[in-house]
């Protein structure tokens, strides 16, 4: 029976490749809508930063409340988690393509991006939350939904390596063309910035660009849905079916934000969050004006992604070796030397993919060890709630949430403080105002929320012996279930 609940590589890699969406989608709206609202659809950077931190703020009601739905979800033949997948799927494609369409009307323009932008985060939400959560039902080895998770974290570094390779591709090959202002009247202070897509390419062509790009993503998303679908078998939870009715929204919410070792990490994880969304939502601008590589930033951004990619095993390895926490303060540190680096040095295009593929080795522990980490916190809880059930949902949708919280948060203050140090909306070049911003942003300010995050995982309880000694205790909390079960079978044969 335990060789048959065991997962097979397939299955495991029919997982991963459902968490390919959220990565894609959200890599390309990461890296890429910002400087699509600016400088292609050509809103006003205050306007800009209140769709884009209203957007994600907006799943200060979808993640939770998604979360508690779920986790009230009668099982079907396909499970609990399935059918919001699947149901949400086409929807969140079509909004998805929506926020990269440019209206032909000015006035209206606003409230077309912050519908279609909250449509498409609560679409998300319906795929992501309940996927997440499908963790804890593929199978109860705990060595079984680390190594998925691994698998998941390798396909979805991956993801993101697919939506900046085709967002950044198609879209670089239709670079929108910048306009010419009173800074760049002097020639001699004109950068790198190449003049060669100011006449060969029209903002309209640009706009078809992003367009074209989208419907790809969104194809790849249905696909990724089908194979999740048909590869994985979700599994009843044979722990306490029988249980008395599951516990209500605040209820839940009550216990789960007590719960020490999850409020800790999800502190720890917004802090560290918070930093890698400042330096994604800003290294486009900061590489195209900064830098000066205004035709380069889509491959630069592909070389962080690529070796994030790679760097995923090594950290698979590393947690397994040394422990999870040591990986934490490894993994996510060993970017500050390079953070620093990046804005000391002077504009010079190999050491910016040097110091960008150094980036990713931190860029693959950050998306690892959070998902890797939550099922120990799940695990933990469990065993101090033993009559407690559906829960699991609410643990993953907050987390969802904070990090979602995190990138509104950095993308709504980062184009704001834009906004007040002048920049020049499709300007050629920048003030240097805006080139000190870009600096700050991409730098000091992530290196003190990692800084401030790495404090709080100090705090962190769960170490490899609390871990182990959980997974002893939860198989035997398991096996006593199973007798119990089965001399109930037993008693109501005879009966």
């Amino acid at each position: 029976q335990e060789r048959e609940n065991k997962l097979s590589v397939c299955n495991k890699i029919c997982y991963a490749i459902g968490g390919a969406p959220y990565q894609i989608t959200g890599c390309a709206l990461g890296f890429f809508l910002q400087i699509y609202l600016l400088d292609v659809a050509q809103l006003d950077p205050f306007y800009a930063s209140i769709i884009l931190f209203v957007g994600r703020a907006w799943d200060a009601v979808t993640d939770p409340t998604v979360g508690f739905l779920v986790s009230r979800s009668r099982w079907t033949r396909f499970g609990r988690m399935m059918p919001w997948i699947l149901l949400s799927t086409p929807f969140a494609v079509a909004s998805y393509t929506l926020i990269w369409y440019v209206p032909s009307f000015e006035q209206g323009k606003v409230a077309w991006y912050l519908i279609f932008y909250c449509f498409f985060q609560t679409l998300q939400t319906c795929f992501h939350v309940p996927y997440s959560a499908l963790t804890m039902f593929i199978s109860s080895d705990q060595k079984d939904r680390d190594s998925a998770t691994a698998y998941r974290m390798t396909v979805e570094v991956l993801g993101t390596v697919v939506g900046t390779a085709i967002q950044g591709q198609i879209v670089g090959a239709s670079n929108a063309p910048c306009i010419r202002g009173e800074l760049d009247e002097p020639m001699s202070n004109l950068s790198t910035v190449a003049d060669v897509n100011v006449t060969h390419v029209t903002l309209e062509e640009t706009r078809t660009a992003y367009i074209i790009a989208s419907g790809v993503i969104g194809a790849i998303y249905v696909l990724c849905a089908i194979i999740l679908f048909f590869g994985v078998r979700e599994r009843k939870d044979t722990g306490r079916q029988r249980s008395e009715k599951p516990m209500s929204f605040f209820e839940g919410l009550r216990l789960v934000m007590g719960h020490g070792p999850y409020t800790k990490l999800v502190m720890g994880f917004l802090f560290t969050s918070l930093a890698f969304m400042l330096l994604e939502g800003n290294f486009a601008l900061f590489c195209s004006y900064t830098l000066g590589f205004r035709n380069d930033f889509q491959n630069i951004l592909l070389a962080i992604m690529l070796s994030a990619t790679l760097a995923i095993p090594f950290w698979q390895w590393f947690l397994t070796k040394f422990g999870k926490k040591t990986a934490v303060y490894v993994g996510i540190s060993w970017v500050v030397p390079f953070m620093i680096l990046i804005v000391c040095l002077k504009s010079n295009l190999i050491m910016a993919y040097v110091v960008s593929v150094a980036a990713g080795i931190s860029v693959a522990a950050a998306f690892l060890l959070p998902w890797s980490m939550l099922p120990d916190v799940v695990d933990d809880f469990k065993l101090k709630n033993p009559d407690s059930r559906g829960y699991e949902a609410i643990f993953y949708s907050f987390y969802v949430f904070f990090t979602k919280f995190a990138s509104g948060v950095s993308l709504g203050i980062s184009t704001l403080s834009l906004d007040f140090a002048g920049y020049q909306t499709r300007g050629c070049t920048q003030p240097e105002a805006v080139n000190l911003t870009l600096k700050m942003l991409v730098s000091p300010a992530p290196i003190a929320l990692i800084i401030l995050g790495l404090i709080i995982f100090k705090l962190y309880p769960i170490d490899e012996e609390t871990r182990q000694g959980n997974r002893k205790l939860l198989q035997e909390l398991r096996d006593n279930d199973q007798d119990s079960e089965m001399e109930s079978n037993e008693i109501g044969s005879v009966v």
